[in-house]
């Protein structure tokens, strides 16, 4: 089941180029680095933006790395030697500034060039790859940060327009014929052995939201505890022709 209409939230007007989806209560925005690291998810909140307009040149950044197919991480130091123009300098700059601000922190950005996603969903009951709606998920508190500098964005929807997949009786039945076993607590860590149950399809009408370009996110990871429910959240279905994505992960 598809969600309906296109991605909310990346508008084109106000001062960082980003605007709340009109009736989305998950999203919180700040003002800063700081603001974005101290504010804590409450209630429905389970994103939090520091919304930017980026000076610099990333696509420069994305062709010079001429990085082929696939998913490639960058090092500092493969960046470093770029041979950039000014303006793809600031944008590495500010790179390696967010970098610099996520260690600090006790976090281990990655940065990733990404010329698509190769994967098959044929013959799979739950798919688990990254452009499946999906939580992350964690041992202990965490959360996971991200933004994205060149190409399309990642995708989200609010929690309460989702249901878990294993959730549904025709995808659990199919489940539990693969895993052999009865619906009990076996069957429940076959389910998060292999992934199944962090995965989530859209409810009749949900709408999804861009997680824009440029801004910094840090959004909620599913752990014992967590205060507010997990983001669910996607990476950008692959068009032919798409330049690549150039995004910060941690």
């Amino acid at each position: 089941m598809e969600p309906s209409s296109e991605p909310l939230g990346a508008a084109s007007s106000g001062p960082h180029r980003f605007t709340l989806p009109p009736s989305c209560d998950c999203i919180g925005l700040v003002d800063s680095f700081d603001e974005l690291l101290e504010t804590p998810f409450t209630g429905s909140v389970n994103a939090l933006c520091w919304p930017r307009k980026l000076p610099g040149d990333f696509h420069e950044i994305v062709r010079m790395l001429d990085t082929g197919s696939g998913i490639n991480s960058i090092s500092d130091a493969t960046l470093a030697a770029l041979p950039l123009s000014p303006a793809g300098r600031v944008a590495r700059a500010i790179i390696a500034a967010d970098r610099q601000r996520l260690r600090q922190h006790q976090l281990s950005p990655t940065l990733d060039c990404i010329h698509g996603y190769h994967h098959s969903d044929e013959g799979v009951i739950v798919p688990t790859h990254v452009q499946s709606w999906h939580v992350d998920s964690a041992t202990d508190e965490a959360d996971t940060w991200l933004c994205t500098y060149s190409g399309a964005p990642s995708e989200a929807l609010q929690y309460a327009d989702t249901m878990r997949r294993v959730d549904d009786p025709a995808t659990r039945t199919q489940l539990l014929h693969l895993y052999g076993g009865p619906d009990d607590e076996g069957f429940l860590d076959f389910l998060n052995e292999h992934f199944f149950d962090l995965h989530y399809q859209p409810l009749p009408g949900a709408r999804p939201w861009s997680f824009g370009v440029g801004h910094l996110w840090k959004i909620a990871c599913l752990y014992d505890g967590s205060p507010v429910p997990p983001c669910v959240h996607r990476a950008p279905p692959s068009i032919p022709g798409q330049p690549p994505r150039l995004l910060l992960i941690s």
